[in-house]
This record gives C-alpha cells, structure tokens and sequence, in this order.
C-alpha cells in the first residue's frame, strides 16, 4: 500500500505489454511464476509512471530485460532507474541475450537475489 500510486497510462501500459510479452520476458515468466518457492513476481508492474518487466514485492526488487524489446533508452532507463530507488526499491537489469542463453541460470540468480532481500531483516525498521 506505500507503493506510489501507478498513473492511468502506465496502467493501461502494462494491460497491453502483459498481453504481448518478448521472448526472454515469456522465458522467464515461465519460470518465476511456476516456481514452487515462496516468492511472488508480477510481470510488467506498473509503479508510478513507469511498468517494470517483473517485480518481487517481499523483495522489493524491479527485474528489467534489457534488449530486443526496447533498444537501448540510457537517458530514460537512468531517470527510471533514479525513481525506483527512490521508492526503496532494487532495480536489477538482465540482458535478453543472457536469458536466451540461460533462462533457469538467469531466473535462479533472481530467486537467490529476491530470496536474501526477502529474508526476516524485511520485518526491522530501516536503520
């Protein structure tokens, strides 16, 4: 709930990128939303203005895969960049290439990485 309100456009974004996921996004939706672990994805997620490709609540982590789906944007995926971490949020980045080449070596490196940021130091208060 202390997540910044997502913004009627990039609602309706993420309606449409869910429905036409690129290849590596698919790959790894795959594998992240059969899991049988305890973490949760959302895949194209809208936080305020902006949709990321996957996010892991209990982690607080934002998964982008970068590549054949949007070419590379620097200026925008730094002001992107800049806006999650304001939120408390991770922002890891995946090339495409890396996920076709290995989509269980890539989603396993997401589950270790959400899994250590999702342990019991989620419940202290930041210090």
């Amino acid at each position: 709930a202390n997540q910044v309100r997502a913004t009627a456009k990039s609602m309706a974004a993420a309606r449409r990128l869910r429905r036409q996921l690129s290849l590596p996004e698919m790959l790894l939706w795959r594998l992240l939303s059969l899991s049988r672990r305890e973490l949760r994805f959302r895949k194209q997620h809208a936080i305020g203005p902006y949709v990321a490709d996957f996010y892991c609540p209990a982690a607080k982590v934002v998964i982008e895969v970068d590549g054949a789906a949007h070419e590379h944007r620097h200026e925008r995926d730094l002001a992107r960049d800049a806006f999650m971490t304001s939120l408390g949020l991770k922002v890891v980045r995946i090339p495409a290439a890396d996920v076709l080449a290995d989509p269980e070596a890539v989603a396993d490196n997401i589950f270790r990485l959400c899994t250590a940021g999702a342990g019991p130091s989620t419940t202290q208060p930041d210090g």
